[in-house]
């Protein structure tokens, strides 16, 4: 939805550690990955990794941000209309990069205390108050929750276990579902 977040800055050691920590993800699951293997892949001391991240939570928090905005980071939309095909092309993304994806959508899911709020969300209420000014509080959140809710890891995670949909299938149910919300707000459209 945006290639423009609110990340902050990390320096290389922390790019580094995060770079690392997803690659081994890739490779070995979450589970199998300790500090000290995040460390030797990362080329630091294990106590550097620690330094930054204390704990495992803290470490897994600041990697899904991290896979958000560097791995499935997306150009920006010019038009709330455009949203149906951005989620097609995130949802196919998620599906090239599974152990990500589930990284970034189990974090969510959970939770997790300090879990970044959706990336994308500032950027919709932009398009929305210059293409559809005219919706009330209550519409506008409502097409806001529903998009973002689309546009998540969390719904590729979902469509995949829950019901064993393939990447076309996920692509398209996402985008057609985008469609329908944007749909009963078409007829609004400033001109």
């Amino acid at each position: 939805m945006t290639g423009s977040t609110d990340v902050p800055a990390l320096s290389g050691t922390q790019a580094a550690i995060l770079a690392a920590y997803a690659e081994l993800i890739e490779e070995v699951g979450s589970d199998d990955v300790s500090f000290r293997l995040v460390a030797r892949r990362a080329g630091i001391a294990e106590r550097t990794v620690f330094r930054n991240y204390p704990t495992r939570v803290d470490l897994l928090l600041a990697t899904a941000t991290w896979i958000e905005a560097t791995v499935f980071v997306r150009e920006e939309s010019h038009s709330i209309f455009d949203i149906p095909l951005a989620i097609r092309d995130a949802m196919q993304r998620y599906d090239e990069r599974p152990e990500l994806a589930h990284v970034v959508a189990e974090t969510a899911m959970r939770g997790v205390s300090g879990a970044a709020p959706a990336l994308g969300r500032p950027h919709l209420e932009r398009l929305l108050d210059a293409e559809v000014p005219s919706l009330d509080a209550a519409q506008r959140r409502a097409v806001i929750v529903a998009l973002s809710h689309l546009d998540s890891a969390a719904t590729w995670v979902t469509f995949r276990r829950e019901f064993g949909m393939d990447r076309r299938d996920i692509a398209d149910a996402a985008a057609w579902a985008a469609e329908a919300v944007l749909d009963s707000i078409r007829n609004r459209v400033a001109l």
